[in-house]
């Protein structure tokens, strides 16, 4: 799984050197795989993810220790002084240093709440690794969608710039006809209104651009400088299972979002169980050994030592209806993560089924673009050797120009479409690992 990439105790050595590998990746584009490494070091959110579950891990423990024996020790010591009154004898004032040293040893024989509270110790833990796992998954998703979003933002910046230079030179060529009495001010006017909403789109585009690279910046840690392109070669990966049922049979048994709501049920009904408790009689063997001296006025300069072994049985009769509404309540908790959970599941299935069908749709727009570019392509080239040959003008070749940066735009916007949902569709059935996402940045370079 994707864990693999983080160890536990490198994670802060990794923190100190991100610093250097976007640096370091400065002299050539940042490619997918280091904008993700870079995130495991620095996405606030997937830090605060790992040190949740190392928070979590310790509940094992926690529930573990109310099975265990429990040892504990204490010691007092006073200076007393007393005064005593016996008839007519003289009154006398007694003064003794009085030491009392107990070790006490105790083990829980029957006692429902302990064991309930060992059982929810074991499902807290996995509760928070499973969050873990599902964040380890989602900061994947995170790099990969601001990644390929800043992408695609500079090809609609790319686009506006030619939509731009394209009234430009429409608004020479107006220029032109209307000083040889070809062309009509309306013309110019028309031109110039269309040449002012493309400054302002072409704008609009460079700050969307500089919004999405903040974005990227801020889940890498860094700014990520200039970014690997997707290659003109792009093959469809295999999708395996190729029914949505059996995605949806995959996601049910290793989502790890639904996991966690399977999980909070049962942590609700240990809770249950807990306090139910309250009306159970609780057993413990107890054993001590304790040492006094001069314990008391009658022992003065006495010691004893007292070794005792025995049972103590704890019966609960009345808590002031405490245990009843502990109860009542824990049951309207346990419910209501119940209800969490069948909603978890059906957004899984409408996310699990958006993500199918996208993937299933990318393909065959991603066949259909391609085609497209290349007849936009031919259509550049033959506008090129039109001009040469005085047929067209730079205009045509710039609305040429236009319309194919469009297209390639459209076909890259397809290509994100398709390895984002690639990856969603894997992330929601559990399945998501590093060599995925290796595969997808097999198509940037």
């Amino acid at each position: 799984m994707l864990q693999s990439l983080v160890s536990k105790r490198g994670l802060l050595a990794q923190a100190l050197g991100a610093a250097f590998l976007l640096h370091s990746s400065g002299a050539s584009a940042l490619g997918l795989m280091q904008a993700y490494e870079a995130a495991l070091k620095n996405d606030p959110v997937y830090r605060a993810a790992f040190y949740s579950n190392e928070a979590g891990k310790e509940n094992r423990i926690l529930g573990r220790s109310n099975l265990l024996p429990s040892l504990s020790g204490s010691y007092s010591g006073s200076k007393n002084r007393s005064d005593i009154k016996n008839g007519a004898l003289p009154e006398t004032h007694p003064e003794y240093n009085s030491k009392s040293a107990v070790v006490q040893l105790r083990q829980t024989l029957v006692n429902f709440d302990a064991l309930a509270r060992y059982k929810q110790g074991g499902l807290q833990a996995d509760y928070s690794a499973s969050i873990y796992m599902s964040e380890q998954q989602q900061v994947a998703l995170r790099v990969v969608g601001a990644y390929v979003e800043v992408l695609f933002k500079q090809d609609q910046l790319a686009v506006a710039k030619f939509e731009r230079d394209a009234y430009v030179e429409r608004m020479k060529v107006n220029d032109r006809m209307f000083s040889k009495g070809e062309g009509t001010r309306t013309d110019m006017l028309e031109t110039r209104a269309r040449l002012d909403v493309a400054e302002a789109a072409l704008l609009e585009a460079q700050d969307n651009l500089a919004a999405t690279r903040a974005t990227l910046a801020g889940v890498i840690g860094g700014d990520p400088g200039e970014l690997d392109r997707l290659t003109p070669q792009f093959s469809q990966r295999p999708l395996g299972t190729q029914s949505f049922d059996a995605w949806k049979r995959l996601a049910m048994e290793r989502s790890h979002e639904i996991r966690t709501r399977q999980l909070a049920v049962e942590i609700g009904r240990q809770e249950v169980n807990k306090a139910k408790a309250g009306h159970y009689p609780r057993l413990d063997f107890v054993a001590s050994y304790s040492k006094n001296t001069s314990e008391s006025i009658n022992t003065i300069n006495q010691d004893s030592t007292t070794r005792s072994v025995g049972l103590q049985l704890n019966v609960p009769l009345y808590a002031g209806g405490s245990v009843n509404a502990s109860t009542r309540q824990a049951v309207a908790n346990r419910e209501k993560a119940a209800a969490e959970l069948q909603a978890e599941i059906d957004k899984s299935m409408v996310e699990l089924r958006k993500d199918y069908d996208q993937l299933i749709s990318s393909v065959s727009r991603i066949e259909a673009l391609g085609k497209a570019v290349d007849s936009g392509k031919l259509l550049v080239t033959a506008t090129e050797q039109s001009i040469k040959g005085g047929v067209r003008i730079n205009l045509d070749l710039l609305d040429a120009q236009r319309q194919l940066s469009a297209t390639e735009r459209d076909l890259a916007q397809a290509r994100y479409s398709y390895i984002l949902a690639y990856l969603k569709l894997r992330a929601a059935a559990g399945t998501l690992e590093a060599q995925d996402l290796r595969e997808m940045a097999a198509y940037f370079r």
